[in-house]
């Protein structure tokens, strides 16, 4: 999978916290440490910690969980959440390890229209690397990569679906506003998740 030409700031800016993406939560910094420990190396960290949300963390979807998760740290206790909430984890737990993350979108089809599709993209060997730790189930295996994209899916042009290049520090406004205004994740999957980043 070919990789889009990504738009960034200085990787010194996607090391920080807010509200939503919670790198200095004590939660979040806990299984930061643990995994630190074990990987010394930030791209040995960086997957592990991958790996980690990608299986430890159910999509909701998949699981059919109605429970809505937002921060990381929501996200980290109730181990389950939208590919948008896993990516706020994630991000969350590489920036407390030392790697810069950004968050990053896809604009995919979803039936006659679009849903707006999260990711990380983490700063490594000088270069951005998207990944997807949405979770993998039957016609979808995502995994780390940082020698070409293993991403959840490809976009199709065609299909009016959309590789997004910017990478941003804090979650995408939409994202926020739909997700804080839910009470049933489910539901809102039937239509209410946002179409892209406009």
């Amino acid at each position: 999978m070919t990789a889009p030409e990504l738009t960034a700031a200085d990787p010194a800016e996607y090391l920080g916290a807010d509200d939503v993406v919670q790198s200095s939560h004590p939660d979040v910094v806990a299984l930061a440490t643990r995994l630190r420990e074990e990987h010394s190396d930030d791209a040995e960290f960086a997957r592990a910690a991958f790996e980690w949300v990608r299986d430890a963390v159910a999509h909701s979807v998949d699981a059919q969980d109605p429970r809505v998760t937002l921060t990381s740290s929501e996200v980290l206790r109730e181990g389950v959440g939208l590919c948008y909430a896993k990516s706020h984890l994630l991000a969350a737990v590489l920036r407390a390890g030392g790697v810069p993350t950004g968050l990053c979108y896809q604009r995919l089809r979803d039936g006659d229209g679009h849903v707006l599709h999260g990711l990380v993209a983490v700063h490594l060997d000088g270069r951005w690397h998207r990944q997807d730790a949405r979770g993998n189930k039957p016609g979808v295996a995502a995994q780390f990569s940082l020698h070409g994209e293993r991403l959840a899916f490809a976009v199709d042009p065609a299909a009016g679906e959309i590789d997004y290049p910017d990478l941003f520090t804090s979650a995408a406004a939409p994202v926020v506003e739909v997700l804080r205004g839910a009470t049933d994740v489910l539901a809102l999957c039937t239509g209410g998740l946002p179409t892209g980043l406009d």
